[in-house]
């Protein structure tokens, strides 16, 4: 067996070669591996600052500026790991294959990601929109990267995933700034047909929350089993859209029992026969 000190001087001198081979290129790869996150940090901050001010949500600007960020480490790891020898090839076939996985097990949570975009990018609906979607209706409290959250009339509050939703009818009723109020009403059929309707009209013109230009309806649209029924269409802002939905019944109630008209309840005549023995 060779000395102690005879076998230190083997592995000094097998340091000094490879010192001498493959030092400049640890150098090199450390100095740039440094610089490039010293650049890649200075260029995530520009792009994060644009994004933040460029995109309508400030959630999804910092979720996009985090996976630039990330693609562009493991890019310059790659290139860092290539200058000191080490074979990449396997390496990013391993990345691939581990993100194909994850890919397959969140399908269902990529697909919200990416409705979650589409939503924020393109701004259907608004957090304070009243919106109905996925056969429920509420008011948009907040728009994730996942999940579209609702509170309901009855302060129910409903999550909802963002993939279904995006690619869903969406039903915006705030949108416009203009909604119809629509009432079916009927009357006796021995009223009179146009003082019944002279009758509704004037609730519409006498109410300063209808908008006299937008078209407003009152018309007979049907012959019923026991009235004559008539569609009421008033045309508002959509902020006085609830006030005037609970007010324009009463309103039409009293407005045609003044000029001396009924509103029938469902009725049906019997005859009844007897025959003679």
């Amino acid at each position: 067996m060779e000395p102690l000190n005879e076998q230190m001087q083997i592995l000094y001198d097998k340091a000094l070669v490879m010192g001498a081979e493959y030092g400049a290129q640890l150098i090199s790869a450390l100095l740039v591996l440094i610089i490039g996150l010293w650049i890649i940090g200075k260029i995530s901050d520009g792009v994060r600052t644009y994004t933040v001010k460029g995109l309508p949500d400030e959630t999804l600007a910092k979720f996009l500026t985090n996976i630039f960020e990330v693609t562009l480490k493991v890019i310059l790891v790659i290139s860092v790991a290539s200058m000191v020898g080490i074979q990449t090839t396997s390496f990013v076939a391993i990345i691939g294959a581990a993100g194909l996985a994850v890919g397959l097990a969140l399908q269902g949570s990529l697909s919200n990601f990416a409705g979650g975009v589409m939503l924020l990018i393109f701004r259907p609906i608004r957090v304070g929109d009243y919106v109905g979607a996925q056969g429920m209706e509420g008011t948009v409290t907040d728009i994730g990267i996942f999940v579209t959250t609702f509170e309901t009339f009855d302060k129910r509050i409903l999550i909802v995933p963002n993939g279904p939703l995006a690619n869903g009818n969406i039903t915006n009723y705030t949108k416009s700034e203009v909604r119809a109020v629509e009432v079916s009403i009927g009357i006796s059929y021995s009223d009179d047909i146009a003082k019944g309707k002279a009758a509704m009209e004037d609730v519409l013109k006498n109410d300063a929350r209808v908008l006299q230009d937008e078209g407003n309806v009152v018309a007979v649209v049907d012959l019923g089993n026991s009235s004559v029924d008539f569609l009421v269409r008033a045309f508002v802002k959509t902020d006085d859209y609830w006030s005037m939905f609970f007010d324009i019944r009463p309103a039409l109630k009293s407005a045609i029992e003044a000029q001396g008209l009924t509103i029938p309840f469902p009725q049906r005549d019997v005859h009844i026969f007897q025959e003679n023995n």
